[in-house]
């Protein structure tokens, strides 16, 4: 090939590579441009490519990406830089607002929620961005909101988070002053006819109110209030009314009376219409206030003639969605005991004729309504008599509830487990339940393929636990209590529970219940829960582990792993958090209690054996204990046996016990409850058989000293099994130099432990005889005190009668070989 035509053919490769890597294709473009290179290296063309080369790969990744998807219109560009941030997110602050300038300045940019989700990811990720956009805002709020509002709902929800983030300003003043402006921008949204169909405007409303309500609620006047309020209209899709929800719970928090009354008026005038539309969104409106301000809601409900009127209202308005609105709101309004009175009293028969006769998901809404009206643990007047009890008492709704959870459609399976909720309450309920195995199954699959922080969960985790849960144990004093309450009713029903409530009936359910494979289900869904299904879930854990014959079947599910996890996951500091982890960690006791550790944590496994142990400590910690009432010691017993089961699993986790736990250990020791002190000693047998725990009794120090006497004392104690494990702790300890020393300091040491020999049960002589065997064998002048005193203690006189009363072997041998070292 002539110089002419290889200088062609690489100045043709050196366009080529350019063109290569400008479209993302860098490693194409570099093999072309070492082929034009080889052919003619000091070509102009190619030098030239070379640097324009060298230049774009300069470019920033992101920048690069961006530039193509503005520019060019590349969707894959956009695709990636969306990915880039979500994956990276460390972008260099120049880069950072240059993206941000080039990427929000583009009006007809599609797809537009590509363009959404990187404005919205470069708002998040970088503060150089934060600071550019704050600037803008500064400069002309209202044109720089109006720029990034129009591109989507993640965009203008970072432009409510960025007023309220500090760090994005240099003055506090001018942040504040941002803030009241871009709410003032968002509540003008709203009020655009046809323009907030997506509740953009909503969300920036709530995320605002949610967290400065006290500065910014005055804004907010009658027009935006009804608008607000008509956002709660049910026909509205769920995100912009859990929206519209969040705005209206904070502003009745702050507006004094204003807000209340403006609702009062709000409902009247609508439902006095008399058009569907109107009353619709009127009965809307009144189911969504009931959870959020339930006094003001409940006083409206029983407004002087609403109830009466509500059923001849709804049959001369045949509209299907006038009569779900009206059942949604007679839902809410069971949460007040009046207000279930008055639907007692007004509506029964309507509710069963549209749970008989009524069409798409109102049957179930009506046998709901029906199951919360008569369940008798719900406080009220008995208006409704045994007949209506009877009628559409909890059992006899629970065919429909069950034909409702087969239903494919979201909201009938949403009903049933709301139905079936309210109506396990009752034991009887609760056994037709447990019994049906298909029916546990249908609800393990509803938890299973839900949205874990759905209200379907959360209703179907309170049914497994009220078909689990134990009545609590009463002391004798909460037992006189309750006697002396039924007593001033007139009712001796309440002093005893139903027998299909008492544990064996209980325990039977929880069976069933780990049986159908719930603890698996369990553990695919605990981590994505909510706090409060969190807690029921916990509980559930606890009651079925309450069964010992059950725990290996749950451990063997990931029971142990569940609650550990949720343990170390619950970081509030809240009395309900706290008393979640207290219950995940006695549930996870109990389970260590029955199955072997090393079964739960193998060696190479993760997570480690030891991670077991600070839950179980905070069992036996003082800390979450107040004065009122007496302390439950269950929990701690159950950790004391959990721990010593770990104990013995390695010396490392044994040590790793001590260190932690020692403090409190010396306290249990001293425990006025047998139960604890027995388990407490136990613990320590275990522990004295590792490096740490020796030290801690044995290392001559004075805290060691004083535990050693503890452990005497202990020795010499009524309740056998406390005497068996102390003993068992001092054969263990009697080995080593400083423990003989300690014992024979104390001037019933040596006494104690000849006891130990004296004692009827031969477990304890053989603990015993190890003791002085030990003290003897010492070297030195420490093993000629310990002969000498076990001598002066007649020693040689009990060594013989254990020769002549025992039958065992081992104790005989035993007896003989201390008796040749005392008498030798």
């Amino acid at each position: 090939m002539s110089k002419k035509e290889n200088e062609d053919r690489a100045v043709t490769l050196a366009n080529r590579a350019v063109d290569l890597v400008a479209s993302g294709q860098a490693e194409d473009g570099s093999r072309a441009l070492r082929e034009a290179a080889s052919l003619a290296p000091e070509h102009p063309a190619v030098k030239a490519a070379f640097l324009k080369i060298q230049s774009v790969d300069s470019i920033h990744t992101l920048q690069k990406l961006c530039g193509k998807f503005i520019l060019e219109q590349d969707e894959g560009a956009g695709k990636e830089a969306l990915s880039y941030l979500d994956r990276s997110g460390a972008v260099p602050a120049d880069i950072a607002q240059e993206c941000l300038e080039l990427v929000i300045k583009e009006r007809n940019i599609k797809p537009k929620n590509l363009q959404d989700g990187i404005v919205a990811g470069l708002l998040r990720e970088s503060i150089a961005a934060k600071n550019a956009m704050a600037k803008r805002l500064l400069a002309g709020t209202t044109a720089a909101f109006g720029q990034v509002y129009d591109i989507g709902d993640r965009s203008a929800t970072s432009i409510a988070d960025l007023v309220l983030n500090m760090s994005a300003w240099s003055k506090e003043s001018e942040r504040e002053g941002c803030e009241e402006d871009v709410f003032q921008l968002f509540l003008a949204k709203l009020l655009e006819v046809g323009h907030d169909y997506d509740g953009r405007a909503l969300k920036g409303i709530a995320r605002l109110l949610a967290a400065d309500a006290e500065r910014l609620h005055s804004y907010i006047d009658d027009a935006i209030f009804d608008a607000i309020l008509c956002s709660l209209d049910n026909r509205e899709p769920d995100e912009v009314r859990s929206q519209a929800t969040i705005a209206t719970a904070k502003y009745l928090e702050l507006s004094g009376e204003k807000g209340p009354a403006y609702i009062a008026k709000f409902i009247p005038t609508r439902v006095t219409t008399g058009r569907s539309e109107e009353i619709l969104l009127a009965f809307s409106v009144a189911a969504s206030v009931f959870p959020i301000a339930p006094t003001h809601a409940a006083a409206l409900f029983l407004t002087e003639g609403f109830v009466p009127s509500l059923v001849p209202l709804l049959d001369r308005n045949k509209s299907g969605g006038v009569e779900h609105a009206a059942l949604s709101m007679l839902s809410a309004a069971c949460v007040d005991s009046a207000c279930r009175e008055a639907i007692k009293k007004h509506c029964m028969h309507w509710l069963n004729h549209v749970m008989k006769s009524g069409k798409d998901d109102r049957p179930g809404l009506a046998a709901v309504i029906l199951a919360k009206v008569l369940d008798p643990t719900m406080p009220g007047k008995d208006t409704g008599g045994k007949s209506q009890q009877k009628k559409y008492g909890a059992s006899s709704l629970v065919p429909l509830f069950k034909k409702l959870l087969a239903d494919p459609r979201p909201a009938s399976k949403q009903s049933s487990i709301e139905g079936l909720a309210y109506s396990s309450i009752h034991p009887t309920v609760k056994e037709e339940l447990v019994n049906d195995r298909v029916f546990l199954l249908q609800v393990l699959q509803v938890l299973r393929t839900s949205q874990p922080q759905s209200s379907t969960v959360f209703g179907a985790l309170t049914l497994m636990n009220h078909l689990t849960r134990y009545l609590p144990v009463l002391s004798e004093e909460q037992q006189r209590m309750n006697q002396l309450k039924a007593y001033a009713s007139a009712s001796k029903a309440t002093t005893q529970p139903d027998p299909l409530d008492e544990a064996a009936a209980v325990s039977r359910r929880c069976k069933a219940v780990v049986e159908a494979g719930a603890v698996s289900i369990f553990v695919a869904i605990s981590s994505n829960l909510s706090s409060a299904s969190t807690a029921i879930l916990i509980a559930i854990m606890l009651s079925i582990t309450h069964t010992q014959a059950l725990r290996g079947t749950i451990a063997q599910q990931g029971g142990a792993k569940l609650l550990l996890l949720r343990y170390t996951s619950i970081t509030g500091t809240s009395g309900t958090d706290h008393q979640t982890r207290r219950t995940a960690a006695h549930a996870l006791a109990r389970i260590l209690i029955s199955v072997e550790p090393s079964l739960i944590f193998p060696a190479s496994g993760n997570p480690p054996l030891t991670s077991a142990i600070r839950p179980l400590l905070s069992l036996i910690a003082d800390k979450d204990h107040t004065d009122e009432g007496p302390r439950d010691l269950l929990p701690i017993f159950e950790s004391l046996l959990a721990l010593t089961n770990l104990a013995a699993a390695s010396p490392e986790t044994s040590d790793t016990i001590t260190r932690q736990a020692l403090p409190m250990i010396g306290d249990l020791l001293l425990s006025n409850n047998t139960n604890i002190q027995r388990a407490t000693t136990e613990l320590v047998c275990n522990l004295t058989n590792a490096s740490a725990g020796i030290a801690a009794f044995a290392d001559e120090s004075h805290a060691a000293d004083t535990r050693l006497h503890v452990l005497l004392a202990l020795a010499d104690v009524e309740d056998i099994g406390t005497r068996k494990a102390a003993g068992g702790a001092l054969a263990g300890l009697t080995s080593f130099e400083g423990a003989v020393k300690g014992i024979l300091k104390r001037k019933r040491g040596v006494e104690i432990l000849l006891g130990l020999c004296a004692d009827e049960d031969r477990e304890i002589v053989h603990r015993g005889l190890v003791c002085v065997s030990n003290c003897m064998a010492t070297e030195g002048k420490v093993g000629e005190e310990a002969r000498m005193k076990i001598e002066g203690n007649h020693g040689a006189e009990i060594l013989k009668n254990i020769i002549r009363r025992s039958k065992e072997g081992v104790l005989v041998k035993l007896g003989r070989e201390a008796l040749d070292v005392l008498m030798g």
